[in-house]
């Protein structure tokens, strides 16, 4: 979407096409798993269908996206961010971690078919599969002609950002790290000398200081800066006062203009500070969760949000914020039913208004947010 005055972003929390769904695409992968309780990605397939129904197989790679594919093309967005939480690869040297994620590299038609630009791989299971499986993500996504941001085949292409060009010049920027508190191993970071992620120990001073030199080393004075980050637990609508002031002092002194924080597995609250939005969680985007009875089935780990944030080419920051309510069914993103639109947005409500931020119903079931 060209604009002249603004652009307009597709932010979104994590992207998992393996396991389940990875096995309803064209070209599966050995369903073979790691988990204490479940050893076939094929058991996910049957909960959720036992959970909603059977689930054709092979669909065509658009399939899973759904109505947000036609959102997409309704909002027409001038670039498109996704946290890819799944190793795409056909290796076996898997991490004994408890939870592999790995979709096989002949289908990354799916993330092709939503047109991403990046796919941030700054997260806890894009090593899953070990360093031999990195360099088989990177490798597939290079192919494909996606970017990517926050993994490398060593710290300094990890550290690097993904360039969006855009019409009428400048470019959008996408940094990506990822903290320990979302249970990333400090072994994965990345070094001179080996494959891994951009890895921040801890949000303090000096993790301050290393996203402002590379954010410095890159930026153009026509550029926006997207700073990604992988923090927090699964389940917990608090903010922590670490990420929340983390947060503040990437707009105030790196200058950011948007703050994309994923890790929760369902959304959380949105703060607008100095004009710039902070997405404290995402939520989950795609997975395979149906049918999995406990803590998720209370957060609503079905329920996600297509996030629109526009922002003003002149650097006032952010003009309009609209999200696009949507549930995950039968593996595929399809608009909610009353109750449950109902359910997602007195949420935001809730957790948007202690950061002073009123979120709107539109039409067609759509949201915006109202600051000041």
């Amino acid at each position: 979407m060209a604009h002249r005055d603004t652009i307009t972003l597709f932010l979104c929390g994590d992207i998992m096409t393996g396991r389940g769904i990875d096995q309803i695409l064209p070209h599966p992968a050995r369903p073979d798993l790691h988990e204490p309780y479940v050893h076939s990605a094929l058991d996910y397939l049957r909960l959720a269908e036992a959970h909603c129904g059977p689930i054709e197989r092979p669909v065509g790679f658009a399939y899973v996206w759904g109505m947000a594919l036609d959102e997409l093309v309704r909002v027409d967005p001038d670039a498109r961010i996704v946290n890819l939480e799944t190793a795409v690869t056909r290796c076996e040297d898997w991490d004994d971690k408890g939870i592999n994620y790995r979709m096989n590299p002949a289908n990354v038609g799916v993330l092709t078919a939503a047109r991403l630009d990046c796919c941030v791989l700054a997260n806890n299971h894009v090593l899953d599969w070990g360093r031999c499986g990195l360099e088989e993500t990177l490798s597939t996504l290079r192919g494909a002609g996606l970017r990517a941001a926050g993994a490398g085949m060593d710290s300094g292409q990890a550290s690097k950002p993904a360039e969006i060009p855009l019409a009428g010049g400048g470019r959008v920027l996408t940094f990506a790290y990822a903290l320990p508190s979302s249970g990333v191993p400090g072994w994965w970071a990345a070094r001179a000398d080996r494959p891994g992620m951009n890895f921040l120990p801890a949000l303090d001073d000096a993790a301050l200081g290393r996203v402002r030199a590379d954010v410095r080393a890159s930026r153009r004075p026509e550029d926006f800066v997207v700073v990604s980050l992988h923090w927090g637990g699964n389940f917990d609508f608090d903010i922590p006062d670490a990420q929340r002031g983390f947060a503040h002092a990437l707009i105030d002194e790196v200058g950011t203009d948007v703050v994309h924080g994923h890790s929760s597995h369902h959304v959380k609250g949105i703060e607008v500070y100095r004009n710039r939005p902070i997405f404290y969680g995402c939520g989950d985007f795609l997975n395979d969760y149906e049918g999995i009875e406990g803590i998720g089935a209370t957060f609503r780990d079905d329920l996600t949000c297509m996030y629109f944030p526009v922002m003003r080419r002149d650097g006032g920051g952010l003009a309009t914020c609209k999200l696009t309510p949507l549930r995950m069914r039968r593996f595929r993103l399809g608009y909610p039913d009353e109750t449950d639109f109902e359910w997602l947005r007195e949420t935001l409500r809730r957790e948007c208004a202690r950061f002073g931020v009123g979120v709107d119903e539109g039409d067609g079931h759509r949201l915006s947010l109202r600051w000041s």
